[in-house]
């Protein structure tokens, strides 16, 4: 029977000794400590040579009913414009405030000549990707904050500010242009709709004019026919032979007065007698304008010229409040000097904690490997 014994070899179920590992760790405290002091050093000297960060900031908030009192000014009942309401007009604003044309726009004409020559041999997919992710962020409300906001970093607090400025001067003015334009061309376009109906009333009262001429000279040959030259009207429709003269009002039955309503009809217009018949037809003809005998035509007229003596766009138009003023930073919002300094000792010592242990694995199977050679087996015996 072989017996080999391995007295220096550790436990084969490879426990964890928690005394033994602290003691371990303990042993090379100061190895930890070089490596965090190492590590928070480096945070160190991130923190004070990089250059600070500064943040203005605006919020902006919807416009007031008297700041867009101006653009209703043109739209109403008269004009055939719906008044814009405050959320309308706000979100041109929005749209604009959002848009990638005015980012393009304020970095295209801000943002490029504010950079050094070396900066600017940079791509332009790179310097924009970098001005939108480290420059201009807009903030959308959320339940907290209702307005929008505009922010700007830059490492010279006077630029910040300036910036937040100068974008959203830049967003208010193309908003009011684009809803000033907006409004002139509906106005345009509701003028050129009251010239064409004013076209056409006055066309089609022509051609009425024309038809009842034709009818009146009709009834006229009639007239002239049955000999009548005085106005008359049956008295009866089962007696259309009885023929009396047009009564006086003091005598004005119910009756008589529903025949003079047939007798104003076309059909019965012959019996208004030649002379009636003649002298409208000589009014029509010498008639120059239609416009007092064309129905709505004065108040579509009325309407036209309100529209046409507008004067727009007025002074003191709103699109939008800044809610408050910018105001210079006088602290960066980068680097976070205890934060980073903090982060820095706590990952400096979790990575000197890590060597430790390397190095405690290292030397323990090290120490492993140098005894099993060194265990000397006992020699067989013979039973």
């Amino acid at each position: 029977m072989i017996q080999t014994n391995y007295p220096g070899r550790a436990p084969e179920d490879d426990e964890i000794d928690l005394v033994a590992l602290v003691q371990g760790l303990w042993a090379q405290k100061w190895l930890i400590a070089s490596v965090t002091l190492v590590i928070t050093l480096g945070s160190a000297l991130y923190v004070f040579l990089s250059k600070p960060v500064y943040e203005a900031r605006i919020a902006v908030l919807p416009p007031a009913l008297r700041d867009i009192a101006g653009f209703n000014v043109a739209r109403s009942e008269k004009s055939g414009l719906l008044p814009f309401t405050v959320d309308e007009v706000f979100a041109e604003f929005t749209g604009n405030l959002q848009s990638e044309e005015s980012r393009r726009q304020f970095f295209r004409d801000v943002y490029l000549p504010s950079l050094d020559n070396e900066q600017r041999l940079k791509s332009q997919g790179v310097l924009y990707k970098e001005f939108q992710e480290n420059v201009l962020r807009i903030l959308e409300p959320t339940k907290s904050q209702s307005a929008y906001i505009i922010a700007v970093e830059h490492i010279d607090p006077v630029q910040a500010a300036e910036w937040v400025n100068l974008y959203l001067d830049q967003v208010t003015r193309q908003s009011l242009i684009d809803v000033v334009n907006n409004t002139q061309r509906e106005m345009e376009v509701r003028s050129r709709q009251f010239q064409q109906e004013l076209k056409i009333m006055r066309e089609f009262a022509k051609i009425r004019k024309k038809d009842q001429l034709v009818k009146l000279r009709e009834a006229l040959t009639v007239a002239e026919a049955v000999g009548l030259v005085g106005p008359h009207m049956t008295v009866g429709l089962a007696s259309p032979t009885v023929v009396v003269e047009l009564p006086s009002p003091e005598g004005s039955s119910s009756r008589i007065a529903q025949q003079a309503s047939a007798f104003r009809k076309n059909d019965l217009m012959y019996l208004r007698g030649t002379k009636a018949l003649l002298a409208e037809i000589e009014a029509l003809e010498s008639r120059t304008s239609e416009d007092p005998f064309i129905p709505s035509l004065r108040s579509l007229e009325e309407q036209y010229s309100f529209l046409n003596n507008i004067h727009f766009p007025p002074k003191n138009l709103a699109i939008a409040r800044p809610d408050g003023i910018v105001e210079t930073p006088d602290a960066p919002i980068k680097p976070r000097k205890v934060l980073v300094l903090a982060l820095g000792a706590f990952l400096g010592s979790l990575l000197g904690i890590f060597i430790a242990l390397i190095r405690l694995m290292f030397c323990k199977h090290s120490a492993t490997a140098q005894a099993i050679p060194a265990s000397v087996s006992q020699p067989m015996g013979a039973n």
